[in-house]
């Protein structure tokens, strides 16, 4: 099994706001722009699913399978010859002040794993960091 996690990432809204925006990933198009597109392309949303492009990955999807108001996000992904699990945690430090984490779970093959664990790594870094720019009590 491969494990890994984004850095806590702090961003500085309520754990509501957060929750509201993230859960409805239609609200995702707003950080497209942050991600270059030299990594991660084609991105497409609606409320319960996200899909896009990684070179040495090709098309991914991920639906929704859990929601935990105000604290987690899970989704799996589909149409992968491995099935690939990722989590948005969530933890409120104070009123205005959220921690984020994002973390991958996959069962892979070592050869599997050397193709894919780094440009999953580097999409979830990205994304988290995109995730802390949000203006999410405007959203």
């Amino acid at each position: 099994m491969i494990e890994f996690s984004s850095d806590v990432k702090t961003i500085y809204h309520s754990d509501r706001d957060i929750f509201r925006v993230l859960s409805d990933l239609r609200n995702l198009d707003l950080v497209k722009d942050l991600i270059p597109e030299d990594k991660i392309k084609d991105f497409v949303f609606d409320k319960d699913s996200v899909s896009f492009r990684v070179d040495n990955i090709g098309s991914v999807t991920f639906l929704v399978i859990e929601r935990q108001p105000e604290s987690l996000i899970r989704f799996k992904s589909v149409k992968l010859p491995f099935d690939v699990f990722l989590e948005i945690q969530l933890q409120l430090k104070s009123e205005e002040e959220t921690e984020l984490t994002m973390t991958v779970q996959s069962a892979l093959s070592p050869i599997m794993k050397g193709v894919v664990e780094k440009p999953m790594r580097e999409a979830v870094d990205r994304i988290s960091d995109a995730l802390t720019h949000l203006p999410y009590d405007q959203i």
